[in-house]
């Protein structure tokens, strides 16, 4: 028990810091009976504490001349320095989060997190990998590292309507994290108030959040380490005249970027074709980066540092094969009867008339509602008779009804009051990436019976007249069995029955007698889309009565829940009976159906990304077949002619640059969008000259020059997976799995610190575990690690049906019913909580050291080995991961090893040299007592193995870091200054400009004001944020901390102190000075 006067500098002292040793950095005398020490604990951190006489009990000094008594219990030390290293496993493990997953990543998964995404710091990128590449496999990936490494505790993932559950679903299946579901009643049972304080893991659905104010400012509120946005596209604002018009998920992103540390954008399609719009996407990431207009010739970006994007003919298994199989498309050309060619004339005509009229509106909203309803009619028009007609029916009853009702002469305020304002976004003709499948759905059918341009009860009266002669040939139409649209499918569905393995070599049209049907089961998996539910009602009753089977066909559209939706895709991935799936693009997104590998486009998207989106659902990792897609166009018709003609194009295309034409058919369409080009043929396209440039400008853009200059402008952020860095990958793999906590130690570690805990393990199955009963120490220890209370549901459980320490025990395959297992590794929270109480019973025996013995070394040169802390820390202190002994960021982190031997010599120990070690046994304990007092063992060592750290290990993990740093700080900063720089100058012109308008008597004196500001503004702004970025680059290196050591005794030198040897060798005695 020392006293107060005999605590001096570098003394190591316990009983300071509870079950730590802690050295002295200096002391204060406070009066005869106060003592105030400025201490460094085991882990660094500098601390100062006011010491009384009371305290003296409960302190005790190292043994003098000794700083490390290594006289701690090696199995107490072993379990110590396994629960530091468990606790900071991922520093060992640097793919740990592939190591602990149910998921066997691929090569290009493997560089999307562990080289692309890990690395940045912090994270404000955008995943553009083609569809069906595993993007949710990656975001799971990269979520898990980051709770792994303590970097992340709260992570919001904000999904389109129809994902959210799959993404809660694929988190706690292939990653064991549990996410909440955002609700309505989460947010009645907040006790805060505000559901986004109150929950850390939580899936919201985007249009939920993109259209609620009071949610928005309740967000607003909150703060996130991570937010992940998925189909990350639907945030988009575009540009009308010199304005942004940004939509309401576009607010919405700003807001997520705002709140959150790490932002991660998922979209297969990040551009639309239009370089501005592009790039107002990407100002979510950086605003001052990409602020302004963007203007050709001016502005010029390279977004290699922002974006990545593979795609999937790029795409290679770990063995160098191709991961995708070959995409084939084919056109289904047919030709329409002639009562649906003149029920066709009709109907355009109509369109176009109405059309016309809709130019002459004032009301600007009024006449983009008009002309979304006539176009959608034209597309039920072609989708099929049924669908047309029920379309032309209801509208007729519609408008009928609505000529009766008092208000018709304030028409727009009755279509304001039907349609509710929620119900139709700001730019309707942008509804379909705005609007969720089963919303839009809903839109459209609402705005096509009822928005029509007469603005007079006589042209209203005169539209109704019109349309109920259109409804009677139509249903003429229906009756006479003339569709021969549904013939050409007919007759694919029959010759694949009859052919079943020659999808591959079937023509594009199929001509001749109808085949005899085989047995059910010799049809291939079908899915058939269209965008109506007309059509698809239609459909399922035409397949099932050719099939003959009711069972044989399932359907999915956007009226269906989603809970019976995530059944019928079940369904129709797993029974055999289900061979047909008709569906509406509400399974167009995040649906996996790779079990198909054959699709129709019954009906021809106007948007050329929904090709590409449904080709994906079959197209996508684990297909093993080529996939066929069949497009059915009417080429006689207006907009079958532009399509004919696109599609011809795409082949000959896809012969000269492969499958990559599907991957870019979204950004073709650069000055005029494919939608534009349809609504122009429809009602122009009788006109030669019109026809000729239409067909001029399909082939412009899909000329060959064109789509090699947009792949090459996508390379500038694609990878590519060649052969080389394949090898480099899989070698990255094998060093991390030979680096990796292997099961054998985690399970040893577990089982001897849980029992110590009073928990048992009672083995079951081969390779699993039951826990019957976890004490309540652990679970206890479990809340006030994650700050839960009893009333939220714990992660811990109070037992365990089966457990088990490696990946294939979790499901036993062979055996039906068996249960699951839970996975135990590093970053299980039973796992973390029995460490947390390892650390904290054990930790002193760290800094104490304790006597090891090397089994494996049969020399005789003993040898000291020390574990050392070291981390790099940045300049901003506003990340919560932060340093505890200076307020700065940790980003980058290592524990090294270091021994030295009796001539003072410190080399690298390696990566875990304490796995092979063993303690001593008591009884040897004596025959050693030569080399514990060697005046070699007395000395300070720990100055000697802090000089190796700091001259050998901690400049390279310095040096590795501060690079890294550098080019991702200089590259953003090269990026915002030119930006910022070009705006300036670009305002500032204005400005002199306006100033001339002036001298020359225009009145401009409140635009040149405003322009003024915005050069101020723009400087402040640029000056603020190149500010912030050069504080970024500055890096420092912390001090290493030595936080435990241990003396190795080899194998040899132990048998040669045993009775019956010569003894032990004096060189090995002697101080190494005197010899």
């Amino acid at each position: 028990m020392p006293r107060l006067e005999e605590i001096k500098k570098n003394a190591a002292i316990t009983g300071v810091e509870p079950g730590q040793v802690v050295r002295v950095v200096t002391t204060e005398p406070v009066g005869d009976n106060a003592l105030t020490i400025y201490y460094k604990t085991a882990d660094g951190r500098l601390l100062e504490r006011m010491l009384f006489r009371t305290d003296e009990p409960n302190l005790s000094l190292a043994e003098a001349g000794r700083p490390w008594a290594f006289d701690a219990p090696g199995t107490d030390f072993k379990l110590a320095a396994e629960a530091y290293r468990i606790n900071l496993a991922y520093l060992f493990d640097p793919m740990m989060a592939v190591h602990t997953s149910n998921v066997e990543p691929l090569p290009h998964q493997i560089t999307a997190v562990y080289e692309s995404m890990l690395p940045r710091q912090p994270l404000r990128y955008v995943l553009a990998d083609d569809p069906g590449a595993g993007k949710t496999i990656m975001a799971g990936l990269f979520v898990r590292e980051l709770l792994l490494r303590a970097d992340a505790r709260r992570v919001l993932i904000v999904a389109p309507g129809s994902l959210v559950e799959q993404w809660q679903d694929e988190m706690f299946e292939k990653f064991g994290i549990t996410f909440t579901l955002f609700s309505r009643q989460r947010i009645e049972l907040s006790r805060s108030g505000n559901p986004f304080d109150d929950i850390d893991l939580l899936v919201a659905r985007v249009d939920q959040l993109a259209r609620s104010e009071d949610l928005l400012e309740k967000l607003r509120l909150s703060h996130w380490d991570l937010v992940v946005v998925d189909e990350a596209h639907k945030l988009s604002a575009s540009y009308f005249a010199s304005k942004v018009n940004k939509t309401k998920r576009f607010l919405l992103g700003e807001l997520l970027g705002s709140v959150t540390r790490h932002f991660l954008l998922m979209t297969a399609t990040p551009h639309n074709g239009k370089e501005e719009d592009f790039q107002l996407f990407l100002s979510l990431l950086d605003s001052d980066r990409f602020y302004g207009r963007f203007r050709d010739g001016a502005h010029k970006v390279d977004v290699s540092d922002l974006m990545r994007r593979m795609v999937k003919e790029d795409l290679f298994k770990f063995d160098g094969t191709p991961l995708f199989p070959e995409r084939r498309a084919y056109t289904a050309n047919y030709r329409l009867s002639d009562l649906e060619a003149a029920l066709y004339k009709a109907v355009t005509d109509y369109v176009k008339e109405e059309m016309n009229k809709a130019d002459r509106l004032q009301d600007g909203n009024r006449k983009g509602t008009v002309g979304f309803a006539l176009t959608s009619l034209q597309r039920r028009l072609a989708s099929s008779p049924e669908a047309i007609y029920q379309s032309l029916k209801r509208r007729h009853l519609r408008l009928k009804r609505g000529v009766e009702e008092e208000k018709l002469r304030q028409r727009g305020q009755v279509l304001a009051e039907t349609l509710t304002v929620d119900a139709i976004p700001d730019n309707i003709w942008d509804a379909d990436e705005e609007l969720s499948s089963e919303a839009y759905e809903d839109l459209e059918e609402a705005v096509v019976d009822q928005a029509t341009a007469a603005q007079t009860i006589q042209e209203l009266e005169a539209e109704i007249l019109i349309l109920k002669d259109l409804e009677e040939q139509a249903k003429q139409v229906v009756h006479s069995g003339q569709d021969r649209k549904w013939d050409e499918l007919s007759k694919l569905l029959q010759n694949l029955m009859a052919n079943p393995g020659s999808a591959g070599i079937l023509p594009a049209s199929f001509a001749g007698g109808t085949p005899a049907l085989p047995g059910l089961f010799t049809i291939p998996k079908l899915i058939i889309f269209t965008e109506h539910r007309d059509t698809l009602n239609y459909l399922a009753v035409k397949i099932r009565g050719l099939i003959g089977i009711e069972e044989a066909v399932v359907i999915i559209h956007g009226g269906i829940k989603r809970e019976e939706r995530r059944k019928t895709q079940e369904l129709f991935r797993n029974d055999p009976t289900a061979r047909v799936l008709v569906a509406t693009d509400a399974a167009g997104e995040g649906v996996n159906l790779q079990n198909a590998n054959l699709m129709v486009n019954y009906d021809l998207p106007w948007n050329p990304n929904r090709i590409e989106q449904r080709f994906g659902r079959i197209h996508r990792i684990g297909q093993t077949e080529v996939c066929h897609l069949w497009n059915m166009v009417a080429s006689e018709t207006r907009e079958g002619d532009v399509f004919q003609r696109l599609f011809e194009k795409l082949e000959v295309e896809r012969e000269a640059l492969g499958g990559r034409v599907f991957d870019i058919l979204g950004e073709v369409f650069e000055d005029k969008s494919l939608k534009d080009l349809l609504i122009e043929a429809i009602r122009y396209g009788e006109d030669p000259e019109v026809r000729a440039r239409l067909l001029h400008k399909v082939e412009g853009a899909l000329d060959t020059v064109h789509l090699r200059a947009i792949i090459e402008r996508n390379a500038l952020c694609e990878e590519v997976m060649d052969e080389k860095r394949l090898f480099a990958v899989k070698e990255e793999m094998d060093k991390a799995e030979a680096r990796k906590l292997q099961p054998y130690f985690i399970r040893a570690f577990f089982n001897q610190a849980f029992d110590q805990l009073g928990g048992e393990l009672r083995t079951r199955e081969p390779g699993r575990w039951e826990i019957t009963h976890v004490p309540a120490i652990i679970r206890e220890r479990d809340r006030q690690i994650t700050g839960r209370d009893r009333r939220n549901l714990q992660p811990v459980l109070r037992k365990y049906e089966r457990v088990c320490f490696e990946k294939q025990y979790v499901r036993l395959v062979e055996r039906v019913g068996a249960p699951m297992a839970s996975l135990i590794h590093p970053g299980h929270p039973l796992m973390q909580a029995v460490t947390d109480l390892a650390l904290e019973q054990h930790r002193n025996k760290l800094k104490q050291g304790a006597v090891l013995v090397d089994p494996n070394d049969m020399g005789l040169t003993p040898r000291v080995v020390f574990i050392i802390d070291h981390s790099i820390l940045g300049a901003r202190a506003s990340r919560p991961h932060a340093d505890e002994t200076s307020g700065l960021p940790t980003i980058s982190r290592r524990v090294q090893f270091v021994e030295i031997d009796p001539e003072g010599r410190a080399t690298n120990a390696g990566w875990a040299p304490h796995l092979d070690l063993e303690p001593i046994a008591p009884t040897d304990l004596p025959l050693i007592e030569d080399v514990l007092s060697a005046p070699w063992i007395t000395r300070d060592l720990e100055p000697v193995a802090l000089a190796h750290a700091s001259m050998h290990l901690v400049p390279e993990h310095f040096n590795e870091v501060k690079t890294r740093r550098e080019r991702q700080v200089d590259k953003t900063l090269a990026a915002v200054h030119e930006r910022l720089v070009k705006e300036i100058n670009y305002w500032s012109d204005r400005y002199l400009k306006l100033r001339e308008d002036i001298a020359a008597g225009k009145d401009v004196r409140l635009t040149l004001e405003n322009v003024r500001r915005t050069v101020d503004e723009l400087t402040a702004r640029r000056e603020l944020r190149e500010k912030e970025l050069l504080a970024m680059r500055h890096v420092i290196s912390a001090t290493p901390v030595i936080v435990g050591g241990a003396l190795v005794i080899p194998a040899g030198l132990l048998a040669q102190c045993k009775p019956g040897s010569a003894g032990i060798l004096p060189a090995f005695a002697e101080d190494a000075d005197a010899r």
